[in-house]
């Protein structure tokens, strides 16, 4: 019997002193997110399950080679991180959303070639997406089922140009509700066809602007990106989100040439962009809801969207998409998605055609 099994991919990033040698920085960062965490050294040893004299050894060693404190005390304040160890968590918070989707992409591909040469070989699906978090979830929870997903993170233009090119069976794109709903859905007509592809509903999520805790630059909304004190940090061209923005600035009279940094960076991520804002290298992006949570950021809602994976006719009464639908429409794969910020499960798993799922309203 041949088992499936699962690659991952982590990114890793290492520190070499002319004396000390490498420094082990992947085990000081696990530290120092956990007493983050817990505030105190003892439950951060308990949390990652490491002893107290080790932990405190590889503070020390880090502190010793770079002469930089990383921790500070306070009497009946707890111990808290100084700002060189804060600054080394937001790195490596930063490398881990730029680079993670990009190494699973890999990571799957590499899996299904992998995975062709065993015996007994699983009939399988190709998934191209752009990232969201419904869609990394859904991979977790066909983790240790029988059913070989492969999947390759792409802007939602690109996945619906491999769905027409027959290079996947399956490929998720959002749409927003309401008045941008149509202007949107135009830009992916020349590759969805009603007559070959029906819609499968992944679920709905809250899009709009990330910004800093407390708001400290005081941003109320669109209007405020063309402000000349602010950095923005944009997603990469092609992406959803950034055509939904320059399609809300137009409407909203604004430029983009006057945005400032619109077209000097391009993440790759909601998270990358949200990383972006809270480590403090820019002030405000464009992402859904969660990804700003998971950052301590505030959010400002601009737009609900629906996300889909588009699908052929045809291929949805195969054995291997009727098995993704039954993880799509499981109460364990439902529930979860209800439990992410900003999203809304109530109708993932539900099958319609496109006139159905864009059908004017009444």
């Amino acid at each position: 019997m041949t088992y499936k099994f699962t690659l991952d991919i982590r990114p890793a990033w290492h520190l070499r002193h002319p004396v000390e040698g490498e420094i082990p920085l992947q085990d000081v960062l696990d530290v120092l997110a956990a007493i983050e965490t817990t505030g105190h050294i003892a439950g951060a040893c308990r949390d990652i399950g490491v002893s107290y004299r080790h932990a405190w050894g590889l503070l020390r060693r880090f502190e010793q080679a770079f002469g930089v404190e990383l921790l500070q005390t306070r009497r009946r304040l707890g111990t808290t991180l100084t700002p060189f160890a804060q600054k080394l968590l937001w790195a490596d918070r930063r490398i881990q959303a730029r680079l993670s989707p990009t190494l699973d992409s890999l990571a799957s591909e590499l899996q299904e070639e992998l995975q062709k040469l065993l015996p007994d070989h699983a009939q399988h699906l190709r998934l191209h997406a752009s990232h969201g978090f419904a869609v990394a979830a859904l991979m977790q929870q066909l983790g240790d089922s029988s059913l070989a997903v492969e999947l390759r993170y792409r802007s939602s233009s690109e996945a619906m140009a491999a769905l027409a090119g027959h290079e996947c069976e399956l490929a998720g794109f959002h749409v927003p509700q309401g008045e941008f709903e149509a202007p949107m859905l135009k830009a992916y007509t020349r590759w969805l066809n009603p007559q070959h592809h029906v819609l499968i509903h992944l679920a709905y999520r809250n899009s709009g602007l990330f910004i800093a805790s407390g708001n400290p630059k005081e941003i109320t909304g669109l209007a405020d990106l063309a402000r000349p004190d602010l950095r923005f940090v944009n997603r990469q061209a092609g992406s959803g989100t950034r055509m939904l923005l320059e399609l809300m600035v137009k409407r909203a009279g604004i430029a983009v040439a006057s945005i400032p940094g619109f077209d000097n960076t391009a993440e790759f991520t909601h998270a990358a962009v949200a990383a972006h804002i809270a480590s403090d290298m820019a002030d405000v992006g464009m992402g859904v809801e969660t990804a700003g949570r998971r950052f301590g950021l505030d959010f400002i809602p601009l737009v609900r969207e629906r996300y889909f994976f588009a699908a052929e006719r045809s291929a949805i009464g195969t054995p291997a998409m009727q098995a993704l639908l039954a993880t799509l429409r499981s109460s364990a794969y439902r529930d979860f998605v209800q439990g992410l910020a900003g999203y809304d499960a109530t109708h993932t798993g539900m099958i319609q055609t496109v006139d159905e799922a864009f059908a004017p309203s009444p």
